[in-house]
Formats: structure tokens, sequence, C-alpha cells
């Protein structure tokens, strides 16, 4: 795992839970005999004042021990610039481009989150992937199927911060990608499997994975001029190999699409009433009976710029 990947994630994670932290210096203000709270704080060097609540003990307590929170969190970010430094790496101004596609991808983000749940079968509805991505609860789901969807967002959000998205598609990129799709439901997240699977539906036995190898094949494909096919084969790669123990395919679209927004080219996700069809092309890919798949994707499964 290269560590400025790791670096990188875990960068964006700090920096998310700052944000939905209620901190900052606290001011009481009183109207008509009540007491509120509002607190200031500096937002990417903005000053900005935010409403708390109607005062309480409690209240005031949370945001001094959440005060104490955010300045070790801001330590750890000071430290993480710090050793990316060291390891020489830094961010490149981005294109008109590539922001407008990084745009297209927020914009779109519940309705790519809702699609890679129903491809992998979560029982979800847009109104219920919604209402998680955007921090709300839902009553009707399972935990777990919960937690896959809380995964896809931050898996998202990773490849799309500035830092990420300017950093190279490569196997350092796929491994965290994995690692946080599949968040508290394996131990071996973001590591490649070391034991055979087979796939449901299909004769073909994935090959155990080498790391060595997968390195070579992931840099002759992204040697490659740049191209939409370059992004199909990056996501059929990672989904017919099983590189992971499992989410490979959750692992395989995000993949592809942090190649496409980072070139500026449009976003790949699979749309939900063709996911039958999407599955009955995969197994046929598996087992070499034809190439259909990769006009599918192209011609049904992409957004260009």
């Amino acid at each position: 795992m290269s560590n400025i990947s790791s670096l990188l994630h875990e960068q964006e994670m700090l920096k998310s839970r700052i944000s939905k932290l209620l901190h900052g210096s606290v001011e009481i203000r009183e109207k008509a005999s009540k007491k509120y709270i509002y607190v200031h704080f500096r937002d990417d060097g903005i000053s900005t004042s935010r409403y708390a609540g109607e005062y309480s003990i409690e209240l005031n307590n949370l945001i001094l021990e959440n005060n104490r929170i955010v300045k070790e969190y801001k330590k750890r970010l000071k430290e993480i610039k710090k050793e990316l430094g060291l390891l020489q790496y830094e961010s490149f101004e981005l294109s008109d481009k590539v922001k407008l596609n990084i745009d297209l991808a927020r914009r779109n983000l519940v309705d790519s989150i809702y699609k890679q749940a129903m491809l992998e079968g979560v029982a979800t509805t847009y109104f219920d992937t919604e209402t998680i991505v955007n921090g709300g609860k839902v009553n009707d789901m399972t935990a777990s199927d919960i937690s896959k969807v809380v995964n896809l967002k931050h898996a998202w959000e990773f490849i799309l911060s500035e830092g990420v998205i300017s950093y190279p598609t490569n196997y350092a990129v796929l491994c965290q990608i994995n690692e946080i799709v599949e968040e508290g439901f394996s131990y071996t997240a973001g590591r490649i499997r070391s034991v055979p699977v087979s796939i449901g539906e299909s004769s073909y036995i994935p090959p155990l994975p080498y790391e060595p190898q997968i390195k070579e094949d992931l840099s002759m494909m992204l040697s490659e001029e740049e191209s939409y096919n370059v992004a199909i084969e990056l996501l059929l790669y990672v989904m017919k190999k099983q590189l992971f123990l499992d989410g490979n395919k959750r692992t395989a679209v995000i993949f592809a699409n942090h190649y496409l927004v980072s070139k500026g080219m449009g976003l790949i996700v699979i749309p939900v009433e063709l996911v039958p069809e999407f599955k009955m092309h995969l197994i046929n890919y598996y087992e070499n009976k034809n190439l259909d798949i990769k006009e599918f994707l192209y011609n049904k499964c992409l957004t260009r710029i």
C-alpha cells in the first residue's frame, strides 16, 4: 500500500470529520429571557458563524469537547502535510475540464451510489440512498446495507478530493478504494486476496492474484493513450480477476471513475434498468464467450463531457 495514498485518505477523512463537528469559540446571546449558543470558527481561512442551539450545559460541554477533538485532528493534518512533503508529493492545479468533471460527479453522487448499490443487490431505494448520503437516518434497511451505502459515499468522496484526483490512477489507489468500500466488512479490506473464490452462475474460476503481475498489467493498460477504452479495461480487469475477497464490482467502478474524472472525460456507472443485461454480459465475459460487454459499457453506461 502506498504511503501517499493512505495519507491522502486519512487527510480527507479528517477534513470530513471536522466539517461535521459542531465546534468553535462559543458566544451566548440572550433574547426574550432565553439564551442561545452561536459558534465562531474559520473555514478555509474564512471567518464563519453558526447557530448551535438553545443554551444548555450539555450543549456547551459538547462544543468544548469537540474543540478538543478538532484541535487533535488539525494537529494530525499538519503532520500529514509534512509527511506528504517528505514523500515528495505535491498536488497540481486541476484543469477547468477536470473541475467540471468533479462537479458533474458530485451532482450525480446519489444517483451513482444508488446504481452501484443496486448492482450489488443492496436493498435500498433512491430516496433511502439520498437520505443516507445526506447524513439522515432510515428505518427500513439493514445495518449492513446502510454501511455499504455509507462506504460507497466515502469512496467517491475520496477519489473526488483534489489531492487524490491529481494523484495517478494506480495500484495504490485501487487498494485504497477497496479498503474504503469494504471498511467494517472484512479484515482483509484493501489487500489482495490469498484464497480461492468462485463466481455464482459461472464456471469461471479466477486465478489467485499476484501483486507484481497486477502492477504490471495496470501499468500496461494505463500506458495507453487516454481513452474510454482504458477506463473500460480497468473496470473489467478488476471484476474478472476478482482481486479482492469482496467488493470487486464496487471497487472496479470507482477505480475506473478515478481515471475518467482525473482526465476530465466523464463518468461510468451501470444504469439500474440495465443491471440484468450487464450481469449476463459479465458472465459471458468471464467465460470468454464474447466481448459484447465492452460495447455495452461504451454505448450505455458512459456519461461523456
